[in-house]
């Protein structure tokens, strides 16, 4: 996989934290400086610079540089593979619910007579 086109797991592994999670939602609303991101988390620098690379790495976030000040912004395109996955079993499970609900249904029809 590319830069660009990252691993699935890497893009789930970066979700999973609920810091990163806070970023992402924040850049849902526009780039920010890394100032902005690390502020409200609490967390020195250089922990906010590994959870950024951590998103940067899963394609979730690009960052810019313009003199002393690193900007990220949310990469939304890079949702698209996780929100087909999350899409694919979320049909394959309501096939397989549909087909046990109505061997279910044809059990207790059968009980009945």
């Amino acid at each position: 996989m590319t830069k660009h086109d990252p691993d699935l797991s890497q893009v789930f592994h970066a979700l999973a934290d609920p810091t990163r999670r806070t970023m992402l939602t924040r850049l849902a609303r526009g780039p920010a400086p890394v100032k902005e991101l690390a502020d409200p988390t609490g967390l020195r620098l250089p922990t906010v610079m590994r959870h950024l690379s951590v998103l940067e790495a899963a394609g979730l976030i690009a960052t810019s540089k313009d003199g002393r000040v690193r900007t990220c912004a949310l990469v939304p395109e890079a949702l698209s593979a996780p929100r087909t996955w999350i899409d694919d079993q979320r049909a394959l499970w309501e096939a397989r619910l549909d087909r046990l609900d109505a061997c279910v249904m044809a059990l207790m029809k059968e009980s009945r007579t």
